[in-house]
């Protein structure tokens, strides 16, 4: 354990609990903003249930004495019933047990808690959700459809191009810069969650509309202030989460044939099955997804062995009809 961690830990033991958790998931943890967020969010939830004397202020406002009295097998276990009461989804409720983990685990490191409560608690459990996904085949209107030469068209297109080749996250194309980009060496290098570095392959096809992009990027900035953002709003400024959204719903919504969400993590998971479905394996699938464990990736043999149930349908003998 050298002297940084060392001073890390005693500087987080003179904070309060819950400000020093914050800081515990940012630094040490290296959280996103967003995720320390949802994080920092439920923990307050909980205690707003737990002490509802102190629904109005702040939860760094609240002494460690009466957070630490909160978190008791019993409190969290009428939390848990109070969320369902309020008809949360078990998926809810879950995240916010985990995030009331964290925090408990955060106090047994700081030697505050005996044991982390949380791991006592029945968890709901959650119905599978299939990721939803689109087919190659319809999606072939909209990559075949014509596309203006002008930037916030090229770009538009890009980014649908770009999300359905290589399974990127949307904050993951929202923070792209052009110095991740390696034409050269036909890879784009992406920053994931918990600051994670992978590099993902660009086929030729894309690497070329990459390029011409890039031309048309560099004109369209000429005069507006200098920045590396890979994807600039119709304003030059740098892209942005829900910018990528709005774009992906735009342009897929004027196309025939494609129903259900139109987001970006749906064409995440059209690219994740589109590789399955074509012989990729699941560990290769997992590094370009930037998956930490290979259980999130393997919620998507679902839609192999729909097309395993297609093709035994046609190919074996005792399947087809007379």
């Amino acid at each position: 354990m050298g002297y940084p961690f060392l001073f890390f830990i005693l500087y987080l033991q003179c904070m309060g609990c819950f400000t020093g958790f914050l800081d515990y998931l940012t630094v040490k943890r290296r959280y996103s903003s967003r995720t320390a967020k949802i994080y920092a969010d439920a923990v307050e939830d909980f205690l707003r249930y737990a002490l509802p004397e102190s629904k109005e202020g702040s939860a760094s406002a609240i002494s460690d004495k009466e957070i630490l009295d909160t978190l008791k097998f019993q409190v969290i276990r009428g939390y848990v019933s109070s969320m369902m009461d309020r008809s949360l989804d078990p998926r809810t409720v879950n995240l916010h047990l985990s995030a009331l983990s964290t925090f408990c685990g955060y106090l047994v490191k700081q030697g505050k808690l005996p044991s982390n409560p949380v791991k006592e608690i029945t968890r709901p459990k959650e119905k599978k959700r299939l990721p939803s996904f689109f087919t190659p085949e319809a999606l072939k209107d909209y990559f075949d459809s014509p596309v203006s030469d002008d930037y916030p068209s090229v770009r538009n297109r890009l980014i649908v191009t770009l999300l359905f080749s290589t399974g990127l996250r949307r904050a993951e194309a929202a923070s792209l810069r052009t110095g991740d980009i390696d034409l050269s060496r036909r890879t784009i290098s992406v920053i994931g969650k918990g600051n994670k570095q992978r590099y993902i392959p660009i086929v030729d096809s894309l690497a070329e509309k990459i390029g011409d992009y890039l031309a048309l990027r560099k004109t369209f900035s000429e005069n507006l202030p200098l920045t590396d953002s890979f994807f600039l709003t119709d304003k030059g400024k740098a892209a942005y989460v829900e910018f990528i959204n709005r774009i992906v719903k735009s342009e897929l919504s004027s196309i025939k044939g494609i129903s259900g969400k139109k987001t970006p993590h749906t064409l995440r998971h059209s690219f994740a099955t589109a590789l399955l479905n074509n012989g990729a394996d699941l560990n290769s699938i997992k590094e370009v997804l930037g998956h930490s464990s290979l259980a999130a990736t393997e919620v998507y043999t679902h839609n192999s062995f729909e097309k395993l149930k297609e093709i035994y349908k046609t190919a074996h003998p005792r399947a087809k009809k007379k």
